[in-house]
């Protein structure tokens, strides 16, 4: 199988550099759980239950704490979106060209993803100005793939380097999630929210001739009537976080058969890989994919480390986990995403 894969890896792209930037105010899990129980009239007992239960000891944010108090409109908090996201993104972008050896005029096509603020002109139009790429880059702002966005970027820098295979393309993700705080919203899905998700920004240059982990195969699954599982609910105070408690079953029924399907269809078996990279949507999630694909405890352990350390970085996390993940050479890797819609994003890679 490997050999097949050879012949077929000139046409696809290599993943030359990957930058992950964190925001400078981080905390422990305690300290934003009491700070949280300050704005909300969450009770504390509870929020503290759910917050433990996600797993996250330690979360990077955009704001000191006691500076949520003064969001007090969705206006605002965009504001500061756009200020944050883009000094992020640029730190992020610049790390991850140097890292790839690659000077930002020689950057061809530029995906820029984010679901946690808005910005006209998009904001791969001010980070293109910013880092000095040229003028006539080809730009593709994504928004609303949610935490799927990281690995649904990459392939869509597989699909334009397939074309392009000798030209560069770099991907950005920014999520500033800690933003879309509501701190009217005391239903358990905020809840479980306050207590998961963090703020961080993550780049990635690829090329289609190069050195560096090449992908091989990728795949997009959208399931239909799942709308109701992942989403943001928009009113005049900004996004209200949709998920529902099915969530996690819907998972456990789905995604292993179709992450089998996918290696099969490239020849492979989920015990002939051997890195995963894997998104950290959460403990269940983690253990779910473990557990349905006959995986060894330590598989994900990137994953859970970064779930830990960062909390969930929605589209962010899943290339901090490539950041920080070291293929076995000479072995297939599968690195995996999930996000609204509901969906999954897969990607086939090679060291």
């Amino acid at each position: 199988m490997l050999a097949r894969h050879s012949q077929r890896q000139k046409r696809y792209m290599h993943i030359s550099g990957v930058q992950t930037v964190l925001p400078d105010y981080r905390y422990a899990q305690a300290e934003i759980t009491e700070a949280f129980s300050r704005l909300t009239e969450a009770d504390h007992d509870q929020l503290e239950r759910f917050h433990e239960a996600t797993g996250v000891q330690y979360r990077n944010l955009v704001l000191p704490l006691d500076d949520y108090a003064k969001l007090d409109s969705f206006g605002r908090a965009n504001d500061i979106y756009l200020e944050i996201a883009l000094d992020l993104g640029e730190r992020a972008l610049r790390g991850a060209l140097d890292k790839a050896g690659v000077s930002p005029r020689r950057v061809d096509h530029l995906v820029f993803c984010s679901t946690t603020g808005l910005a006209t002109p998009s904001m791969d139009a001010r980070l293109l100005q910013r880092v000095g790429l040229r003028p006539d880059v080809k730009r593709v702002p994504m928004f609303g793939l949610g935490c799927a966005a990281g690995a649904s970027g990459l392939s869509r820098l597989n699909d334009y380097l397939r074309g392009w295979p000798d030209q560069v393309a770099a991907l950005v993700c920014v999520e500033l999630c800690s933003l879309t705080i509501q701190r009217d919203d005391t239903s358990i899905s905020n809840l479980v929210a306050s207590g998961l998700f963090g703020d961080g920004a993550a780049a990635v240059v690829a090329v289609g001739r190069g050195q560096g982990p090449e992908v091989v195969a990728t795949r997009s699954r959208l399931y239909s009537g799942t709308e109701h599982l992942m989403g943001w609910q928009v009113s005049e105070r900004g996004f209200h976080l949709i998920l529902d408690a099915e969530l996690t079953g819907f998972v456990e029924k789905v995604l292993a058969g179709d992450i089998r399907t996918f290696l099969a269809d490239n020849g492979l078996t989920p015990e002939q890989v051997g890195t995963w990279i894997c998104h950290p949507g959460g403990p269940k999630v983690i253990d779910k994919i473990v557990e349905r694909l006959g995986l060894e405890p330590s598989a994900l352990e990137v994953t859970r480390r970064s779930l830990r350390e960062h909390g969930n970085m929605s589209s962010v996390s899943v290339l901090h986990v490539l950041q920080e993940t070291r293929g076995r050479p000479g072995q297939p890797a599968v690195l995996l995403a999930l996000g609204p819609g509901f969906s999954a994003e897969l990607l086939l890679l090679h060291w």
